[in-house]
């Protein structure tokens, strides 16, 4: 995270307080060569603004439509990407490892 801008925990407190609804992505699990760590987030609005990373960009814009359907349906998601798994590819992690995200809508 680079110095002023806010971690997505604050980032997503702000959002709700202006009346906003958002979905907050975990990395549960890495194995291999992942990009960021377990415990990293990425916290996504309504609109598709986000703040954070799961992935270093590898899986990102899949993570952001999941969290969207989140926000919509109120139901969690656990997402698996992996150089096996054919939307990993599609989705840009083929640096050889895998992580497990958890994507859960925020109730205000």
């Amino acid at each position: 995270m680079t110095q002023g801008t806010p971690d997505p925990l604050s980032q997503a407190a702000e959002w709700i307080a202006a009346g906003g609804r958002v979905a907050i992505a975990t990395v549960l699990e890495t194995w291999g060569s992942a990009p960021r760590q377990a415990g990293s987030q990425l916290v996504v609005h309504q609109d598709g603004r986000f703040e954070g990373s799961v992935s270093g960009g590898c899986v990102e814009g899949e993570v952001i439509v999941a969290a969207q359907d989140s926000i919509e349906s109120g139901k969690l998601q656990i997402l698996d990407f992996g150089v096996s798994n054919e939307r990993a590819w599609q989705a840009g992690l083929a640096c050889g490892g895998r992580v497990r995200i958890l994507v859960e809508p925020v109730k205000a």
